[in-house]
Formats: C-alpha cells, sequence, structure tokens
C-alpha cells in the first residue's frame, strides 16, 4: 500500500485541509502518522484516488454495487423509518417532534403498529450476574433466547408479546431493578440512576434513538430473524452489532477525548476564564486526532447539515465545558457538527450519568426500533441471503 503526504492528498482531491480531515474522521480515507516525521500524517493513496474519482463522478458500475451494503441505496423495503432533507421519520412522522411530548412507549406503539396492545415493558426479574450493565444485558437476553420459542409460524399476538418482553428484560438487565409498578421507561430509569431531574432528558433521547432505517444492529437483527429465529436470538444479534466503538460505543470514546481536553478538571456547565487561552491547544489534540482516523461522534453521512437528533437533544440542556472546546474545534477545523453520540455523552456527563449510561440508554430505545424491523421482516418471510462478489485465486487454479 503506498502512502502519500497531505500536500500530494490535497492536490489529488483539489479541496481544502479540512476537507481532507473531514474524509478521514468519516473514515473515507485512512491515515497514518508519517515515519519521518510522526507530528505529520500520510494517507492512503489508494482511499484519496478513490475519494477523487467519486468527486468528479468517474464511478464504475461495480463500484457502486460493491459500495451499496455501505451507505448505499436501501437493500430492504421498509415503512418503519427514513431520513429526508435532513429529517428523521418514524412512519411518516418527525422524530424530533414526537420528542417534544412522546414517552419511548409512545414510539413503541407507533413502530409496533399496535393501537390495540400496550406496550409495557415489564419483564419476570431473573438472576444477573455481576458486571458491567453490557455483560448483565447479553446475559439475560441469552437466557431469554433459550426459552423464547422460534418467530418462524407464530401469530402476531404471541410475537407482540415477545416484543415487549425483549425490552423489559433488557431494561431489568440494564438496571438491575424490577418495578413493583408500572413506569414510563425514561421514569424507570431516571429513579435507578437517582438522577429524577434528568427524566425529560432521557426521555427525549430514548424517542430520538427509537429507529434509524437500516442500521449496523438493525441489519444484524433483520438476518438473524429472517431465518425465522426468535425474537431474543434477533435481539442478541443487534446487541453484538452494537458493542463496537464504531456504533453504540462511539459515546464512551466521545467522553474520553473531550475529558483529556481539560485533564484534572471537573466537569462545568459554564465557560470558565480559562477557556480562551486553552483554545489553541485544545485544537492541537483535535488536529491531531482528525488526522490520526475516524473521530467518533461527529458528522453523519445522511446528515450533511447536522444530525437532527443531536440538535434535538442538546438545546435542551447546558453542555459541559469540555464538550463545548471539542464540539466548536472540531468545527472550525473540519466543519463537523456533532452527531447524536456526541450528544449522549455531553448529556451522561451534563447529569452526572454512570459512565455506562450512554450506551444504555442507546440500546434500550433502539430495542424498540430492532423489534419494529423483526415484525417487519417476519412479515416479508424471506431469508436475507445477500450474494459475494468472488475476488479471490480463479475457481480450480489451486
Amino acid at each position: 500500500m503506498k502512502w502519500i503526504n497531505a500536500d500530494a492528498a490535497l492536490a489529488l482531491l483539489a479541496v481544502k485541509p479540512q476537507t481532507l480531515y473531514a474524509s478521514v474522521s468519516r473514515g473515507r480515507i485512512r491515515a497514518r502518522p508519517s515515519p519521518a516525521d510522526p507530528r505529520r500524517s500520510e494517507y492512503l493513496g489508494e482511499d484519496v484516488r478513490r475519494v477523487a474519482a467519486s468527486r468528479s463522478g468517474r464511478r464504475k458500475a461495480g463500484s457502486i454495487a460493491a459500495a451499496a451494503i455501505g451507505w448505499g441505496d436501501p437493500v430492504l423495503p421498509s415503512a418503519l423509518s427514513t431520513v429526508e432533507a435532513g429529517r428523521l421519520y418514524y412512519r411518516g412522522r418527525d422524530a424530533a417532534g414526537l420528542a417534544e411530548r412522546s414517552r419511548l412507549e409512545d414510539v413503541a406503539e407507533l413502530l409496533w403498529d399496535c393501537k390495540d396492545f400496550d406496550p409495557h415493558f415489564i419483564a419476570e426479574p431473573i438472576r444477573l450476574p455481576a458486571g458491567k450493565a453490557q455483560q448483565r444485558a447479553l446475559v439475560a437476553m441469552a437466557a431469554l433466547a433459550t426459552r423464547m420459542p422460534a418467530s418462524y409460524q407464530r401469530d402476531l399476538v404471541g410475537l407482540l408479546a415477545d416484543t415487549a418482553e425483549v425490552v423489559g428484560i433488557l431494561a431489568f438487565a440494564f438496571t438491575g431493578k424490577q418495578s413493583q409498578r408500572y413506569l414510563p421507561m425514561h421514569e424507570a430509569l431516571a429513579l435507578a440512576w437517582r438522577r429524577p431531574r434528568a427524566a425529560d432528558l432521557l426521555r427525549r433521547a430514548l424517542v430520538l434513538l427509537a429507529d434509524h432505517e437500516l442500521n449496523a444492529s438493525t441489519f444484524a437483527v433483520r438476518v438473524a430473524v429472517s431465518t425465522g429465529a426468535s425474537f431474543a436470538n434477533g435481539a442478541l444479534a443487534g446487541m453484538a452489532a452494537l458493542a463496537g466503538p464504531l456504533h453504540g460505543g462511539a459515546s464512551a470514546e466521545v467522553t474520553a477525548l473531550a475529558r483529556a481536553l481539560l485533564p484534572g478538571r471537573a466537569s462545568s456547565h459554564a465557560p470558565s476564564q480559562s477557556a480562551q487561552p486553552v483554545r489553541a491547544a485544545v485544537d492541537a489534540v483535535v488536529r491531531a486526532r482528525l488526522e490520526s482516523g475516524p473521530l467518533p461522534g461527529f458528522g453523519h453521512p445522511l446528515y450533511p447539515g447536522g444530525d437532527v437528533r443531536a440538535e434535538a437533544l442538546l438545546g435542551r440542556f447546558e453542555v459541559p465545558e469540555e464538550f463545548a472546546l471539542l464540539a466548536d474545534s472540531v468545527r472550525r477545523l473540519s466543519g463537523e457538527l456533532p452527531n447524536v453520540d456526541f450528544a449522549l455523552a455531553a448529556l451522561g456527563a451534563a447529569c452526572d450519568l454512570p459512565p455506562d449510561a450512554p450506551r444504555m440508554l442507546f440500546a434500550l430505545a433502539r430495542s424498540v426500533g430492532w423489534m419494529a424491523h423483526a415484525m417487519e421482516q417476519r412479515e416479508h418471510g424471506r431469508l436475507i441471503r445477500p450474494r459475494a462478489r468472488y475476488v479471490g485465486p480463479p475457481p480450480g487454479s489451486g
């Protein structure tokens, strides 16, 4: 693989440095520190030429087809959610508008299309192992998968009961608590985390994260359920995909990066007098991070004008100083705006939530969308089985 310096990359792309940083941040161009000078970066020539060709419209049919599975055309028909003109819609309803007043339960009723079914997320308590919330959730879902029947040829009533149980057992595993009375999900989380004032913000976050087209974890759920597997097995597939740092784990990386900007200082909800002097130092850290690879928490291919989910959430609380400094620096250096992963990380810091709270919020909310897609996939009744474009040695040559 041939690596080229920044001047050569900029010449091939015919863009400004900020655009090159943005391409690296979005994972379109791979970068590494220069062996000759670690303070500078080199860029993979193959990636640079591919991006340059796509910008000029010289994409071959084969490359278009190969890219379809990565932010390409939809690979499955779905009536559940879509992003159009920079807005997210659930069954035609604006998600940001729903977040103003709706609960996760209301969104479940909408996505599951179950007006005669009250989706209370209550599950029978089970014995949970000690450890992190994600570990408890995986064990609990695996236990549920051993007793939940396969989804193949099941009736709608039974499948709806399965969806509510999947979300309920996930909530119980994350919080470790079983309420004696029904509480909406956001109130149950606020009670479990002892943050009653955060309840409304949690409600908004849950609604905004409930579904998002065919993201990686949702596609994994649909593939599993397309085989006739139980909805609990589908949720396990989704949870496995969500565990990656490029999906559900991005908020943790945002938090680590933001706190590294102001080491040794507690999170502040207002800019301090020292914020201006540290701006250059913050820019240096962010610039180096932008050149080294994709930057979590910023930009989104479906929202070139900014992630509407982040906007709807960040406008409802005071963003801590280190997160505000990070967002400002990234915006100036690369033009990228915060996405929902950044918003969740900032929310966790602002409300002093448990360290795993952003990941738990993401998983709990998205499990509602997973179950909607699971039911839709059962209605389609087809196995998802794409073909591979073989690029190995010629058959029979060995």
